[in-house]
């Protein structure tokens, strides 16, 4: 029995996650719209209800989208708050990385370091 290889690409939850985050629709991307922009992506949504369905529950379940309206798998879905900053936040960090790591001038290294070992010397 040989194994299949494995797709290349995002999975569906991923691919529903950024048809979510690129919508601009205040109370989040109903259903409809959602299969519609997975199918204009190239995904067969008629073939694959199920997975978008289950997808759709998962993302929901580990509260990466809300529900807005709606019960189910059925309504409008909206990214949840609280993930999208945890999303930002790593990249603002990792942007102040830099300007942080500037380092003193040599001159005022130096003399810090003079401090320090006078200070050290003294009884």
């Amino acid at each position: 029995m040989t194994s299949k290889p494995k797709k290349v690409g995002l999975s569906v939850g991923e691919l529903i996650v950024k048809a979510v985050a690129a919508s601009k629709e205040r109370n989040g991307l109903s259903v409809a719209a959602l299969k519609k922009a997975l199918a204009a992506g190239g995904y067969d949504v008629d073939k694959n209800k199920a997975r978008v369905k289950t997808a759709i529950k998962s993302l929901v379940a580990k509260g990466t989208l809300v529900q807005t309206k709606g019960t189910r798998t059925s309504g409008s879905f909206k990214m949840n708050k609280a993930t999208e900053s945890k999303a930002k936040k790593p990249a603002a960090a990792k942007a102040k990385k830099p300007a942080a790591a500037a380092k003193k001038s040599p001159k005022k290294a130096a003399a810090a370091l003079q401090k320090s070992s006078l200070n050290y010397f003294s009884f």
